[in-house]
């Protein structure tokens, strides 16, 4: 068993043979550094993103694409929005949209979906390129937690019987009276297919049991930089055999750049760009990662 921790930001797929299960361990720091740091978030905002982060990678990593997978939290709550996507070569990005004195002091360190978001939906889509068809989940919020909503879709699912656990916090060297929030995140996620243990009379015990192993880790282990997934892993499923596939590695990766900012202007009708410019150009700001294009009207 290969016990090397590899890249920093990561999917670990594996499978637990004596139970015939699969799953993914995701762990992100740099990642989640740089999505955050581009933004000026309250600390519950900062934890949640983190959160979405991890969730966006482990549930993106379960399928087969060759695109965009992009996961959204819309709501009526203070915080309306929370946008994450990643790419098949494994690039990650998002913002969120706030109204922080609305989200105030009380909620520091809290991601409590309710609190933040209020009312609202959680929307999967996939996106594999103009020729193809897209694909898009929608459910309500329903939980107390990201990862409670998460589970709430999937009990509406017939095809993916799934158990999740999210994890964020601060960097572990991190001054003492630095915001609280979620600097660093993981993800566990555990899946029974449909069909895939037909005729097994103890499938339901196997299902409960790996569920009740894996509720025994605890977040310092998830997120740990020194622990690797091997031996996480290995801790929680031993008995029944666990075996590790390839990772993959993540990075952080906007998708930007001047080329796009100037094709989508030129889409826009002439008096529409004609308001939006000042002094002969018109600044666009890029909600993810905050750069800066400027484009003059004649060019675009």
């Amino acid at each position: 068993m290969d016990l090397s921790l590899g890249a920093a930001d990561f999917v670990q797929p594996f499978q637990i043979e004596g139970l015939g299960l699969r799953g993914r361990l995701v762990r992100l720091g740099p990642v989640v550094r740089s999505v955050v740091t581009r933004h000026d978030y309250p600390p519950a905002v900062t934890a949640l993103m983190a959160e979405t982060l991890a969730l966006a990678a482990v549930l993106a990593s379960a399928l087969k694409y060759d695109g965009v997978f992009t996961l959204q939290l819309r709501g009526d709550g203070p915080l309306s929005l929370v946008v994450v996507d990643i790419t098949s070569a494994g690039d990650m990005r998002g913002y969120a949209r706030c109204d922080a004195a609305r989200i105030g002091k009380a909620a520091a360190g809290t991601a409590s979906v309710p609190r933040l978001l209020g009312a609202g939906t959680m929307v999967f889509t996939v996106d594999q390129g103009p020729q193809t068809e897209r694909y898009q989940g929608v459910t309500a919020l329903e939980g107390a937690s990201l990862s409670a909503c998460a589970h709430a879709y999937f009990r509406q699912s017939e095809q993916v019987q799934t158990a999740i656990i999210l994890v964020a916090a601060p960097e572990p060297d991190a001054a003492l009276d630095a915001a609280p929030g979620g600097n660093r995140a993981a993800a566990l996620m555990i899946q029974r297919l449909a069909g895939a243990d037909d005729g097994d009379a103890n499938a339901d015990e196997n299902w409960h049991r790996a569920v009740v192993l894996m509720s025994s880790v605890r977040a310092d282990e998830l997120l740990s930089s020194t622990l690797s997934p091997a031996e996480v892993l290995f801790r929680l499923f031993h008995e029944d055999g666990v075996r590790l596939f390839r990772q993959r590695p993540l990075r952080a990766g906007c998708r930007c750049s001047q080329e796009k900012v100037e094709r989508l202007i030129a889409t826009f009708p002439r008096a529409e760009v004609a308001a939006m410019a000042d002094d002969g150009q018109i600044t666009v700001t890029c909600e993810f990662c905050k750069a800066v294009y400027t484009v003059a009207i004649g060019s675009a």
